[in-house]
C-alpha cells in the first residue's frame, strides 16, 4: 500500500466565504509543522509546486514583476494562463493571479510552524470544490513538506477520489450553499 491509497482527509475546517456584492472569497487556514522559508520554496518553485498544486508553472513565482505560465493538470482542456507577480515579500506574502481569480498566500510563523492563509476568488458556484480542492493539495503538501510525497491529486483525479466528495458536500454545508455534484462518468472522462 502506498501513502496515497492510505490517505483520508480530515473533515472540512479551516474555511470560510468572504462576499463583497458579487465578488466572493474563499479563505482558507492551514497550520503547517515547517518554517515559513520552506512553506515559501514549495508555493513559488516550479518543481516544488508540480508535487502538489493544481497548476504546472513554467518559472518561479518568488520575485515580483515576473511574468509566468500556469497551466491546470489533470482537467479535460487544459487551462493555460499568463500571470503576473504582483506581490513577493519572501517568506510572508505572495500574490499573483490565476486566470480570472486572483491568489494570495500569507505565511505566519506560528508554534514553530507556518500558518498558511490563502484567499482565492472564485466563482460562487464553484467556492465548495474550490474548498474541497485546496483542502487535498494542502494535505499534499504537508506530506512533501515532512519528506513523504504521496504524488499530486488534483482535477480529475481529486474528483475520482472518494473523499473528494464528502469534503465538497460539506464545505458547501458549512458555507450554507448548495454545490452541484460531479457524475463518476463526468469524473472518468476528464
Amino acid at each position: 500500500m502506498t501513502d496515497r491509497d492510505q490517505y483520508t482527509p480530515g473533515p472540512a475546517c479551516g474555511a470560510e466565504v468572504r462576499k463583497d456584492g458579487e465578488k466572493w472569497t474563499l479563505v482558507l487556514v492551514r497550520e503547517l509543522r515547517h518554517s515559513p522559508e520552506k512553506v515559501w520554496k514549495a508555493l513559488t518553485d516550479p518543481a516544488h509546486l508540480r508535487e502538489w498544486a493544481p497548476f504546472e508553472a513554467d518559472g518561479s513565482l518568488a520575485t515580483a514583476g515576473t511574468t509566468v505560465r500556469l497551466s491546470t493538470v489533470n482537467t479535460r482542456a487544459p487551462q493555460i494562463s499568463e500571470t503576473i507577480v504582483t506581490r513577493a515579500e519572501a517568506p510572508r506574502v505572495l500574490e499573483y493571479n490565476w486566470g480570472a481569480n486572483d491568489l494570495r498566500w500569507e505565511l505566519a510563523a506560528s508554534g514553530g510552524g507556518t500558518r498558511l492563509t490563502l484567499w482565492h476568488n472564485i466563482d460562487r458556484r464553484f467556492i465548495a470544490w474550490g474548498a474541497a480542492g485546496w483542502h487535498i493539495c494542502f494535505d499534499v503538501l504537508e506530506r512533501l513538506l515532512a519528506g513523504s510525497p504521496m504524488g499530486r491529486l488534483v482535477g480529475a483525479d481529486a474528483v475520482k477520489f472518494g473523499a473528494w466528495q464528502r469534503l465538497n458536500e460539506e464545505y458547501a454545508k458549512q458555507f450554507g450553499i448548495k454545490t452541484r455534484s460531479v457524475a463518476p462518468q463526468a469524473a472518468q472522462e476528464s
